[in-house]
């Protein structure tokens, strides 16, 4: 299998050639343009309570596609709803991927995708909920973002402080705790951050260079509010 990430910096879309009884899952309705030779297919990772854990818990879809070349070699085309970057990853198997709501768009053979759990402080106050995703295994992931995906580097003990809506994947043997953008509550809230995520290294943190929440409260405040008759 090889692939191409084109258009990276605007509207991207990932090319894959497949070889014969070679197959990649994506998310749902992620699926651009395949050849003939390509079969696409729903499947439910974990079964049907894993399908029903993404859909309820994190929000994802209970679906992905299964998108195998059975018929002999051909190419697939997809890409994500957002405006934004999308980032190939390999994991060789010692630790796992925390993804978070809607940046997971696909991986190769030998992947794993779960819902994992966050404790009660971070599914309260990081802005993620209680559940994200966890892709772990042996393959290439591909996540995707709101605007361009950033990675911040920190080595051994090195901290960095990440606005909890920025937020797209990090290694799961890293650890973060939620505290307050200032010194006091009043302060943190007027000043438009609240609560954010304090990341310790080593490891690297992936963010999104705009906030998709900002963006919604953007466009809600931009149409006219409906008088009552």
């Amino acid at each position: 299998m090889t692939y191409e990430i084109l258009y990276p910096e605007a509207f991207p879309i990932v090319k894959f050639q497949l070889e014969r009884g070679e197959k990649i899952k994506a998310e749902s309705d992620a699926m651009i343009a395949m050849s003939p030779t390509i079969e696409v297919e729903g499947k439910m990772e974990g079964g049907i309570l894993g399908g029903l854990a993404r859909k309820f818990l994190s929000g994802e879809s209970m679906f992905f596609q299964e998108l195998a070349a059975n018929r002999g070699a051909g190419e697939v085309i997809i890409g994500h709803a957002q405006p934004g970057g999308i980032l190939d990853l390999e994991l060789d198997g010692s630790y796992g991927l925390t993804v978070q709501k809607n940046g997971f768009l696909a991986g190769t053979q030998g992947l794993q995708v779960d819902t994992k759990l966050q404790n009660l402080s971070r599914g309260l106050f990081s802005g993620e909920g209680f559940f994200v995703l966890n892709v772990r295994g042996r393959g290439t992931v591909f996540v995707s973002s709101y605007g361009v995906i950033h990675p911040i580097n920190l080595e051994a003990g090195e901290e960095v402080i990440i606005d909890n809506g920025h937020l797209v994947a990090w290694p799961d043997y890293m650890d973060y705790k939620i505290e307050k953008a200032s010194s006091g509550w009043i302060s943190s809230i007027t000043s438009g951050e609240g609560l954010v995520c304090r990341f310790r290294g080593p490891g690297i943190v992936l963010i999104q260079t705009r906030n998709p929440d900002a963006f919604q409260s953007w466009i809600r405040s931009m149409i006219p509010a409906r008088s009552s008759d």
